[in-house]
């Protein structure tokens, strides 16, 4: 592990006469907390991954960014499991001369907060006899059940879906095409509590709907949904035991949407730039809430509530205090606050706690 040089954004220097940096902004969820209730913020370069961490639970001092190599790094998703481990699932990308970009899928854990990475590993890519195809595989979603395996979906160059998963001993199992067809890049993947895995892959015509109902099961592809859905935009959260709530935004008028699979469709306002939509469930004033943020085309962060899977009554928008660039991250911080980050132009992760007043007030921002 070396300690980064690169604190900072596209616009930012590394130092005197060095090459610029860009930080970019992962998928899933960027900020997790730990065992120990320290929060970690993760964000990476074309060169490797950048962590900073929380010296004490809910503390204002950090430490970072570590920097751990990792060349050619064009995507970064993150997923945790109940047990408090982070997967960290990258996507290479190696440029070759008269050759198709040579493509493949890395994987790391952190099992401790401000323990170094294990060693990222690669999961191959499933089109391993066609170069021209493998570098076409699209951007991995990662999902962590209950036992903690690990399950990592990808489109591929058909626009199919893969899967990729660890067995029951912790091995990878092969690569598995789940079908589908014209399919979006990025599906949404959700473990739940009930020991299930949903998985929503929106396309141009239909999006698609598989259901996984045991441990190291199947996947089973449920009928074909008619929505209509922006390309990266959709979500998905537990929003009760076993219940899977999805989120996007609707191309039509740029609005955000709720749906429960075999329900109807609940309109809930907001205009979300591109796919930043941040959904979290948490315990605010004695209820069960759904915490929503999403950043804008001003780059302000705006925030929402409701009561979960009551949507239909309303959300509220308003501005966080935060404003950045990239996916904003919802997290719960070691005293069970609500706490929103957001990567400033500088690279850097801005973050603000949810404040002592009621309802969803969110208190001083504070720069790592």
């Amino acid at each position: 592990m070396a300690r980064a040089g690169q604190r900072g954004g596209a616009a930012e220097q590394t130092g005197h006469g060095a090459a610029v940096v860009e930080v970019r902004v992962p998928r899933g969820t960027w900020l997790t907390r730990g065992t120990d209730g320290r929060l970690t913020a993760f964000a990476h370069t074309a060169e490797g991954v950048l962590r900073w961490t929380e010296r004490r639970a809910g503390a204002p001092d950090w430490e970072g960014p570590d920097f751990f190599p990792v060349p050619h790094l064009d995507s970064l998703t993150v997923g945790q499991g109940a047990n408090g481990y982070t997967h960290l699932v990258g996507r290479r990308a190696v440029p070759r001369e008269d050759a198709p970009t040579a493509v493949d899928l890395v994987h790391a854990v952190q099992y401790q907060t401000g323990r170094a990475l294990g060693t990222f590993r690669g999961l191959g890519n499933p089109h391993t006899k066609s170069p021209t195809r493998a570098a076409r595989l699209g951007v991995p979603a990662v999902a962590v059940d209950d036992g903690g395996t690990v399950h990592v979906l990808v489109r591929n160059a058909g626009r199919g879906l893969m899967l990729r998963r660890e067995d029951k001993t912790g091995k990878w199992e092969g690569w598995k095409d789940l079908k589908g067809s014209r399919l979006y890049d990025v599906p949404a993947a959700v473990a739940t509590s009930a020991g299930t895995v949903e998985v929503l892959a929106p396309g141009e015509a239909l999006t698609s709907y598989w259901v996984r109902d045991k441990a190291h099961g199947p996947f089973a592809q449920r009928p074909d949904i008619p929505l209509s859905v922006r390309s990266g935009s959709v979500r998905g959260l537990e929003t009760s035991p076993g219940v899977v709530t999805f989120y996007w935004t609707d191309p039509a008028n740029g609005g955000l949407v709720a749906h429960r699979p075999g329900s109807w469709l609940i309109p809930m306002g907001g205009s979300p730039v591109d796919d930043t939509l941040s959904v979290l469930r948490a315990r605010i004033d004695g209820e069960d809430r759904t915490v929503f943020a999403y950043r804008d085309a001003a780059g302000q962060v705006m925030v929402a509530m409701c009561r979960s899977e009551q949507e239909q009554d309303g959300l509220w928008w308003a501005p966080s205090g935060l404003s950045g660039t990239g996916r904003p991250c919802l997290a719960l911080d070691g005293a069970g606050r609500v706490t929103l980050g957001v990567f400033g132009t500088d690279g850097r992760p801005r973050l603000s706690r949810r404040s002592d007043e009621p309802g969803l007030l969110m208190g001083p921002a504070l720069t790592v």
